[in-house]
């Protein structure tokens, strides 16, 4: 509708370009795939011989007593983190592709709060300083106004 566009008669404005929410899902992802795709990678590339001589003792000195089989629910926490990891990419692709084709969409912010969800669940909350990117972005699509300044 051409009516959405005008400012006054005659003066059209236009589009915001949705650059810095891309850009903060971005740098959320980047973080993201750090940590937990470096967590699953370490954990499921480890032995149980190395996890026994590296990464238990390395538990300890940091407080976390391993009892039981520590091995397996490293291996099965480190699984969680990847499959959680693969989702949130999937979501900010898709979010990142509609904040491409139609940044006047306030509704992508939506994709970008589920993968701030999925990190905070998949990482049962250890994340939450990477989550608050994913949330800062969908905000952003929220509370940005979708239009700018006239053309001249």
């Amino acid at each position: 509708m051409i009516t959405d566009t005008l400012d006054r008669p005659g003066r059209q404005k236009r589009a915001v370009s949705r650059t810095p929410e891309r850009w903060i899902a971005g740098v959320g992802l980047g973080f993201a795939a750090l940590l937990q795709g470096g967590f699953t990678l370490t954990i499921n590339s480890a032995t149980r011989a190395d996890f026994d001589e590296k990464i238990a003792p390395a538990l300890a000195v940091a407080g976390i007593a391993p009892d039981g089989d520590a091995y397996e629910g490293a291996r099965t926490l480190a699984a969680w983190f990847g499959f959680a990891l693969v989702v949130m990419i999937g979501l900010t692709a898709i979010g990142l592709f509609i904040a491409s084709r139609r940044p006047a969409r306030r509704s992508t912010g939506w994709w970008f709060a589920g993968a701030g969800l999925i990190c905070l669940v998949g990482t049962q909350l250890l994340l939450y300083p990477v989550a608050f990117f994913f949330f800062l972005a969908a905000a952003l699509f929220a509370v940005r106004s979708t239009r700018q300044g006239p053309l001249e």
